[in-house]
């Protein structure tokens, strides 16, 4: 049996509608007509399949918004509905319908609004889309977002309480003596560093103060540190010269050495004969102390030995000046000479200077010094900075 061309026509007009209808029923996404007053004028078979809902309980009977959450039907009518009459059409937003089992389903819907000729709204169609996996991983994102933060703050608690750990909780009070220190570990603060200092009794009218630098940071410079802090201080009750102090800490950091981490160190023993304080002197690799008498800075005799726990034949040795009323001996780590803005230092002259400016009171110097550096960093530390200052009264 031959066909006409015009059968042709009409069995592909009638196959290409059919087909069109069939996309349509079952989409990946579900398709609901609503009328501007929300009534649902049509609907597609994938969003009564994911709902549960017959189409003879919804097309002319329900309201779009009476199938969603109080929230979101509030939010359909006072946001959605305005923006489309603003804008034409508005996308992925997310909503909760209910389903014919009192459950609900995470969708995302697309709408655009047809109008009349003479402007006013025809129709609103939505393309509703399954969102569950979505709104589920979201959660899911969130939750380990919570975590995560959690874990960081924790992370961050310990982090402070190991570097507490890591300074004296308060310095002493020594008769003749004013003492003031700070530490400003770099960038955030959220990293254990590896500057400290100490301040402790080994005498009568002898203190030793030991100011440090442990390469790297974290954990493991967290134990350098302890070493050499719990070092000195056994050492130092026993050794009253620094240099041989610290050739005996030199000898226990090569014995425990697990890796490569070195530190540099001064230390400083204060002692008092009568009215008169004398400083002994000795460093590990380590800067000079700054000394400001009579408003300038004043030399003071100073070798700077080896790096710790770094050389079988380390040289260390003792220098010893008198410290006058007035004067101030500051320590420094080198966070605070190696200060950077952009390619520049904050450099020695500047250290220098910032400490001679401050050296009224030893909390004023260090406070001083600490803010100039900081200043020039525009807040920021780059590296760690640890300054102890110490003045005899006058």
């Amino acid at each position: 049996m031959m066909h006409t061309a015009g059968e042709w026509a009409a069995g592909y007009e009638q196959l290409r509608d059919d087909d069109a209808e069939l996309l349509y029923q079952h989409a990946p996404v579900g398709y609901l007509s609503v009328a501007p007053d929300g009534v649902i004028v049509k609907v597609n078979e994938t969003f009564l399949r994911w709902t549960g809902h017959s189409r003879d309980d919804l097309v002319d009977r329900r309201r779009f918004p009476d199938l969603l959450r109080s929230d979101g039907a509030d939010y359909y009518e006072a946001e959605l509905i305005p923006l489309l009459h603003s804008q034409g059409e508005v996308r992925e937003i997310a909503l909760d319908v209910r389903t014919a089992s009192e459950g609900t389903l995470s969708v995302l819907v697309n709408a655009t609004l047809a109008r009349y000729e003479d402007g006013l709204p025809r129709l609103i169609r939505l393309a509703v889309m399954d969102a569950t996996e979505r709104r589920e991983y979201e959660r899911l994102l969130v939750k380990a977002r919570h975590r995560a933060e959690v874990a960081q703050n924790e992370a961050l608690d310990l982090a402070r309480t190991l570097q507490d750990t890591l300074l004296p909780p308060a310095l002493p009070n020594i008769d003749g003596i004013d003492l003031a220190a700070v530490y400003r570990p770099a960038g955030d603060g959220s990293q254990i560093g590896g500057d400290f200092y100490d301040v402790f009794q080994v005498g009568p009218d002898d203190w030793v103060v030991v100011l440090g630098d442990v390469c790297g940071k974290g954990v493991r410079a967290a134990v350098v540190t302890s070493l050499v802090r719990h070092t000195l201080r056994a050492v130092t009750v026993m050794e009253a010269d620094p240099a041989r102090a610290l050739h005996t800490l030199n000898a226990v950091m090569l014995e425990s050495r697990e890796d490569d981490r070195f530190c540099t160190v001064v230390l400083i023993r204060l002692t008092r004969e009568g009215d008169d304080w004398t400083v002994s002197m000795s460093a590990g690799g380590h800067a000079p102390p700054l000394l400001v008498r009579d408003g300038e800075i004043a030399d003071v005799p100073f070798e700077p030995g080896s790096l710790m726990g770094v050389f079988d034949d380390a040289s260390y040795t003792s220098t010893t000046f008198p410290l006058l009323p007035g004067d101030a001996l500051m320590l420094h780590t080198d966070g605070s000479s190696e200060g950077r803005r952009g390619t520049a230092f904050f450099g020695d002259e500047r250290l220098q200077e910032s400490a001679r400016r401050h050296a009224r009171t030893p909390q004023l110097m260090v406070n001083g010094v600490l803010a100039d550096v900081l200043e020039f960093q525009d807040g920021i530390a780059s590296d760690d900075i640890a300054l102890v200052a110490v003045a005899v009264r006058s």
